[in-house]
């Protein structure tokens, strides 16, 4: 049954989207506008025609992408209130197999742009102590100090996630409030320095800029707009987290925020371009940290690099529910999850949060500057952006809504996001290889994993458990054999009735005859809804075989033997099982016996007979599966008997074994 509820609209609610959300979107005006300046030549080469334009070019994208795209349509798609690329996969994989393609590359670029945005979101931050004063005749332009006092915060900012954030993320909600408040009175104490920028809001001024000589990059120049949008995902993403009302009643206040703060500064860069010698001897200015007043600097600073930390938090532990959501459908191996916090929701995975501290580290140390880091950053997340378009129109297609309409959403959104990204290609040789690089490393990784299931699942040899019930049951009532263990369970791969691969029998009558008191058979299907915890049972008429179907949500851990305690209890209780005494127990009255979980893994054989490039598939899963963690940490076994065993992947599947030799007459 499903026990999570969507989270209705409250005055909480609204402080928790503001500090879970959007504190990727929330901090890209630190280096918008100084990318957009950069690109076009710096502050001697712009003009009010491009700042105009460039503004009105962000107001535009932030309103269609985010607030239209996201806010408005893409939350409707929630999967029993969750959402994000995965959530809104598993609504519509039932459209094709070849779905899963978009929904792989999507998660993979997502992924990616998690190991990129606390580098540059802390590093840009950080930089911006170089306007202190004090700060600057102690260092001046030493970049070392800026990338010592990065690795550092980020070193701890990971240290941390594996105490669990749940504490310190209660109070991100006010700081995110305040910062937003801050944005916005930045933005209006230097918006009166020039009001043309308000002509900003009219989108005839970002449609003529794309064109314009004022303009060097022409259409290219959306490769740095697109890094004013690059949250959006997360709105969607984070809508099991906080609920949509509660995103949506948000998000007005924090559009006015950001759109000020972005006309603050490119008031104060026009009113610079009229007067050249407020910024005289500057080599490189950032707009966002020079329209504060001298004396706000520090505090400035201090804030921007706290909305950072938030920012990045918010990344890390997005990706931790990526990946595991991705592992439950099957498209990561499985990794070690722990819930440091109180609820679910507060999953920490040792392994993903070393190699994004890692890559982070590297990407600090390789690009130095944040200025540098702007070039990887946003192509991966436009390829994510693109992925959710055509996975949402797939949905849109079978949720009844007007073709018409379905099609309207994928014509206007994808030509749009298709430019972006080939704008943001612009940037591959500069920094975006890195992006790229990351993503397809992961997809690489999903596709092999993906693929090897699959193709063991094709191979895989079915029997049914009917055939050999007479068998079992002699074996079960063989009083010359002492009893195995009182019950012998098995994780069963594919489980259709009473049909399973054929290696779970061999394993009870012939690897060594298993005499027990029950035999289970236990397959778990991770279910479209997120937290879903039932589950059905087939006994054959018996009272020694248990066939259990385990229907778990894609955000529940699968630890089995709390489950099979349950569903026993259950059964003595109905008296379909016979209670198991034990004679020898340190718990007077135990009436259920002892367990023994088997866990059956297919190895390829000379038998199997798949192509070279499938069974190098194959291999590699071999080889992955070696640095993952082990079956019985998966389901939570560790202080359960446990034992592996063995088998060629199907022969049944490749060459038959009844026909190498002819006789000869």
């Amino acid at each position: 049954m499903e026990k999570k509820h969507q989270l209705g609209l409250s005055i909480g609610g609204l402080f928790v989207a503001l500090g879970v959300v959007y504190g990727d979107i929330g901090t890209s005006p630190m280096y918008v506008m100084r990318a957009l300046i950069e690109g076009n030549g710096g502050l001697g080469a712009i003009s009010d025609e491009f700042i105009i334009g460039v503004v009105s070019l962000v107001f535009w994208t932030v309103t269609l992408l985010t607030t239209v795209k996201y806010v408005m349509l893409a939350l409707e798609a929630d999967n029993h209130h969750e959402g994000g690329i995965f959530a809104l996969y598993t609504l519509v994989r039932k459209a094709g197999k070849y779905i899963i393609i978009p929904a792989m590359i999507g998660g993979a670029a997502l992924l990616a742009d998690g190991v990129l945005t606390p580098a540059v979101t802390v590093t840009t931050a950080i930089e911006g102590l170089r306007d202190i004063p004090l700060f600057y005749q102690a260092f001046g332009d030493n970049q070392t100090v800026i990338i010592e006092i990065t690795l550092t915060i980020l070193a701890v900012l990971f240290f941390v996630q594996r105490f669990g954030t749940e504490k310190i993320g209660r109070t991100f909600g006010p700081i995110m409030f305040g910062w937003f408040l801050f944005l916005a009175l930045m933005g209006l104490g230097n918006i009166p320095l020039d009001l043309n920028i308000l002509r900003a809001i009219n989108p005839l001024h970002a449609i003529r800029i794309l064109f314009s000589g004022a303009n060097a990059l022409g259409i290219f120049v959306l490769g740095s707009i697109f890094l004013a949008t690059t949250g959006a995902e997360a709105l969607y993403s984070d809508m099991g987290h906080v609920g949509k009302d509660n995103i949506r009643w948000s998000w007005p206040y924090v559009f006015t925020c950001l759109m000020l703060n972005y006309m603050g500064q490119g008031a104060w860069v026009m009113n610079v371009h009229h007067h050249p010698e407020l910024v005289a001897g500057s080599t490189s200015v950032n707009p966002f940290f020079a329209i504060m007043p001298k004396s706000l600097l520090v505090v400035g600073v201090l804030f921007a690099t706290v909305a950072a930390i938030i920012a990045s938090q918010s990344l890390i532990t997005g990706s931790f529910s990526l990946v595991s959501e991705a592992i439950k459908l099957k498209l990561l191996p499985r990794l070690k999850i722990t819930y440091p916090g109180k609820g679910i929701g507060q999953s920490y995975i040792p392994a993903v949060n070393t190699l994004l501290w890692i890559m982070t580290s590297c990407v600090v140390l390789g690009f130095k500057t944040s200025s540098h880091m702007e070039a990887a950053y946003g192509l991966s997340i436009t390829v994510t952006m693109l992925m959710t378009t055509f996975l949402l129109w797939t949905h849109l297609r079978q949720s009844g809504v007007r073709p018409l309409f379905a099609h309207a959403v994928l014509l206007f959104f994808g030509p749009i996001e298709t430019i972006f990204l080939i704008s943001s290609l612009t940037k591959f040789f500069h920094g975006g290889y890195v992006a790229v690089g990351i993503a397809l490393l992961i997809l690489v990784l999903m596709y092999i994993w993906h693929h090897a299931t699959t193709l063991q699942s094709m191979a895989s040899q079915e029997v049914s458990l009917t055939t050999y019930l007479p068998q079992i049951q002699a074996l079960h009532e063989d009083e010359s054999l002492p009893y195995y263990q009182s019950n012998v369970v098995f994780l069963v791969s594919q489980l259709e009735g009473d049909v399973i691969p054929r290696q779970y029998i061999y394993s009870i009558l012939d690897k060594k005859p298993k005499r027990a008191k029950a035999y289970w058979f236990v397959h778990i299907t991770v279910t479209d809804q997120p937290y879903t915890q039932e589950y059905t049972i087939d006994m054959l008429g018996t009272d020694f075989i248990v066939i259990v179907n385990l229907y778990l949500g894609y955000k529940i851990p699968q630890r089995i033997n709390v489950y099979i305690r349950q569903i026993i209890t259950d059964l003595m209780a109905d008296e379909r099982l016979p209670k198991q005494p034990q004679r020898y127990t340190s718990m007077p009255g135990r009436e259920v016996g002892d367990f023994r979980f088997i866990f059956i893994s297919e190895e390829l054989s000379s038998l199997t007979n798949f192509s070279h490039w499938d069974r190098e598939i194959m291999r590699a899963k071999q080889t992955i599966k070696r640095f993952t963690v082990t079956p019985e940490s998966w389901f939570g076994l560790q202080f359960s008997e446990v034992t592996s065993e063995t088998v060629p992947l199907a022969v049944a599947a490749g060459r038959q074994s009844n026909s190498f030799l002819t006789e000869i007459k």
